[in-house]
């Protein structure tokens, strides 16, 4: 059965947001993002609020990555 191509897509960009967000790099800009800010009250409202709906949104996002990798697990 081939995959549709929005399915293509959706894994592509959960590949990528993946291994971006789990890098150094995404944790090192987060810490500067508050020196920045001064980890003031608006930084802390912003943090909380976008924080919230990441976590909602990479819920799915590494969902499609972990059955991507079962997927090639069985198949082998």
């Amino acid at each position: 059965m081939k995959p549709k191509k929005g399915s293509k897509v959706f894994d592509h960009f959960s590949t990528v947001v993946t291994k971006a967000t789990g890098s150094p790099a995404a944790f090192s800009i987060a810490a500067a993002a508050g020196v920045f800010f001064h980890f003031s009250d608006t930084w802390q409202l912003v943090i909380n609020t976008g924080t919230t709906i990441i976590t909602f949104l990479m819920v799915f996002v590494i969902r499609q990555s972990q059955n991507k990798d079962t997927l090639a697990l069985q198949i082998n």
